[in-house]
């Protein structure tokens, strides 16, 4: 059923039409009848070409690679891995030493076998992760997924019988839900999830926070504390470092609103008492707090802008001391990607023009506000390409886990001592799956219509002349960032057979920080659609493509920017790739996860906001008279956060009005799109198979 087909209409949206409202019955028989009336004529013209089982056999082997590096954490003196392949498609959680992860075949302790679970139980589990309890690592908190959809249950594990601790024997066991368990010790979690009426969000998520002792019912879990009903989500976690123990409930008012508590000892809650729409972060003895707008925490005193982080030594800041440290200060080109600590030091990634530069500071001890700390760099370490840092574990060690890599240069993992005068050592590095000789990876700045420098990488044929095929790809949203990265699957089937890739930074991404975010909220939508026309439009003036050659790729968000794509500027591409998108955005709020992401597009029940929101709603902007490029939609019946009824309405309304347009709806997948590495194969295939065959890509 769809998710408020009882509720009030406003009548500003009553009165427009959707005569496809019945496709989001997403398990209706009519519905699901429609569907695989759909996947049938994808089959036809997509799977059948004859290229199309060497493209998705070649991505396959990609993402079953033996060779592929296994992405670890360390938990105590074992490094965990979560491993598919194809021999186990829906994975393995395993776990190996750090002398034995260093050898070319590591000796792996297999502590769960999802597909062997699978075929016990008769489930279709997806892995959604697990949660080790510190300082034993005896017992983990397991999360799986039916088809991997966002809703999944909690199961604890015993490492060391490698069983699942029943229910009936006082093990913790959550019920299939949004939310989940934290670890607080052995006998206690922290529970976040649907426990009945009143227990969820408008959203759809945990509304309350209860702790949880072993042995009782989940339904007594104490209750410490209840959001309000229109807010995001409500979660608690644990700190579990020795000397600074504590516990922190957090409460998301909406999505770039929150704020975070500290649970005392008599039982009272503690407020952090920073702007509502910074992001705080506790380690050791210091706070630190990277700020969506300027604040100036005394009057009179100085204003940290935007784009910022500071720190301040936790106890004083909670005393009312706002003597505070700027730890990172934006500029025009630069902004804060992120920061992960060590034990003694802040490693914080900066982005310059959308290029990496890990910077690591620190702290005076003992811990002092208002003190400079002290800078360097890493040791090893080249501004080029993309760089992702993250602690292999703070609590107490110093070193980092490294991960370098271009559109053109595999992955490689190494490992860095953090104050330390040795370089990186690399410990593993991902083989190369295409043939790269003859190609160039360049980054270029295009105009937007109100004048905004936008950047834009681009990678391809070195030597090429005239126009050719080119996949322009964006996202534009929730200040997430886009940056270089090596997809054996993208060159395999796309740049090996003579295609051209752009990557483009648009606003509503977090390139150059919270700005450039808000730049593209709400009534500001049109800039990131205007950025993303304006990237279009200089490829073809400096001769990489024309409008008959240029596609176009999105997907949830970015699947909204595809389809804005389609109807604003239909004679600019040869064709357009829709993915588990928005595109209905009169109703995207009444379904699913969609409540969630007003303060991202406004809220279409309010007469004076739809006013603008209709403007970037592709559902009801498509015009049967306008002639539109080819365009596939791929969508998962079992994405439970990105409703998809958005791409099938879409597909229907095209169909109605004579479009070329092919639909692919996977069973399974949640919003991923896919669950496993056939799925996923499958999927990206039918993508670059429908962008070949209708812009003219050869091989």
């Amino acid at each position: 059923m769809t998710d408020a087909a009882d509720a009030t209409v406003p009548a500003h949206l009553a009165a427009l039409e959707d005569p496809f409202q019945w496709l989001e019955e997403v398990e209706g028989t009519e519905a699901l009848a429609w569907v695989a009336e759909r996947n049938a004529h994808a089959a036809e013209v997509l799977a059948s070409r004859p290229g199309f089982e060497a493209t998705r056999e070649a991505i396959r082997e990609v993402l079953d690679s033996p060779d592929k590096i296994p992405q670890v954490v360390r938990r105590g003196e074992w490094l965990y891995n979560f491993w598919t392949d194809a021999e186990h498609p829906r994975g393995l959680w395993r776990r190996t030493t750090a002398e034995s992860y260093r050898s070319e075949s590591p000796a792996w302790q297999v502590l769960i076998d999802v597909d062997a679970l699978n075929a016990a139980e008769g489930e279709d589990w997806v892995w959604h992760g697990a949660d080790v309890l510190r300082p034993e690592y005896r017992r983990a908190l397991v999360a799986l997924s039916h088809g991997g959809s966002d809703a999944d249950v909690t199961r604890e594990l015993d490492l060391e019988t490698l069983e699942f601790v029943a229910p009936e024997v006082g093990g913790f066991f959550r019920p299939e839900a949004k939310g989940g368990l934290s670890w607080i010790d052995e006998d206690t979690v922290w529970v976040f999830t649907d426990l009945g009426p009143g227990t969820l969000t408008e959203s759809g998520y945990p509304r309350t926070v209860r702790r949880w002792r072993r042995g009782t019912p989940i339904e007594s879990a104490e209750l410490i504390f209840e959001g309000e009903h229109d807010d995001l989500y409500i979660w608690a976690g644990h700190d579990h470092t020795p000397g600074f123990e504590r516990d922190i409930v957090s409460r998301g008012i909406a999505f770039y609103q929150g704020e975070d508590f500290l649970l005392r000892e008599d039982g009272s809650l503690e407020h952090i008492e920073v702007p509502t729409s910074a992001e705080a972060g506790l380690h050791r003895e210091w706070l630190v707090v990277e700020l969506r707008e300027d604040w100036t925490p005394v009057e009179g005193g100085p204003t940290f802008v935007a784009g910022s982080l500071v720190a301040a030594v936790l106890e004083d800041f909670l005393a009312g001391d706002r003597t505070l440290t700027p730890l990172f200060t934006p500029t025009p080109t630069t902004s804060l990607a992120g920061y992960t600590w060590t034990r003694h030091h802040l490693v914080i990634t900066v982005l310059d023009d959308v290029k990496h530069r890990p910077e690591v500071l620190t702290p005076p001890e003992p811990a002092v506000g208002g003190v400079d700390w002290a800078r360097s760099t890493l040791p090893g370490v080249a501004p080029l390409g993309t760089i992702a840092v993250s602690a292999v574990d703070s609590v107490d060690s110093d070193e980092l886990w490294l991960v370098t890599t271009d559109f053109l240069t595999p992955s490689t993992l190494s490992l860095v001592s953090v104050g330390g005068d040795a370089g990186p050592e690399v410990l593993k590095a991902s083989p190369r799956y295409f043939e790269t000789e003859g190609l160039e990876i360049s980054q270029h700045f295009a105009t937007s219509a109100d004048g905004t420098r936008v950047p834009y990488f681009q990678v391809g044929p070195r030597e090429a002349t005239g126009p050719r095929p080119t996949l322009l790809y964006g996202y534009g949203g929730f200040e997430i960032s886009l940056t270089p990265s090596y997809s054996g699957a993208l060159g395999r089937a796309w740049l090996s057979r003579g295609g051209t890739y752009v990557l483009a930074n648009i606003r509503g991404g977090g390139e150059y920080g919270p700005s450039w975010h808000q730049a593209a909220l709400k009534a500001n939508r049109h800039r990131a659609y205007e950025d993303f026309e304006a990237v279009a439009r200089d490829l073809v003036a400096r001769g990489v493509t024309d409008p008959g050659h240029l596609g176009i790729q999105g997907g949830s968000n970015g699947g909204l920017l595809t389809g804005n794509m389609l109807v604003r500027c239909p004679e600019l591409f040869g064709a357009v790739v829709i993915q588990v998108p928005l595109l209905d955005m009169a109703r995207y709020s009444k379904l699913l996860a969609g409540a969630s992401w007003m303060a991202e597009y406004g809220d279409p029940d309010d007469p004076e906001q739809w006013e603008f929101i209709k403007t970037f709603s592709p559902y009801h902007l498509l015009d049967p008279e306008v002639d539109y490029p080819p365009v596939l939609l791929t969508t998962s019946t079992r994405d439970d956060r990105v409703h998809p009824g958005h791409a099938r309405k879409l597909t229907a309304r095209l169909l109605e009005a004579g479009k070329d347009v092919t639909y692919y709806e996977n069973v399974e997948g949640g919003h991923g799109g896919a669950a496993d590495n056939k799925q996923a194969a499958h999927m990206a295939a039918l993508v670059y198979e429908f962008l070949a065959s209708r812009l003219g890509l050869e091989g």
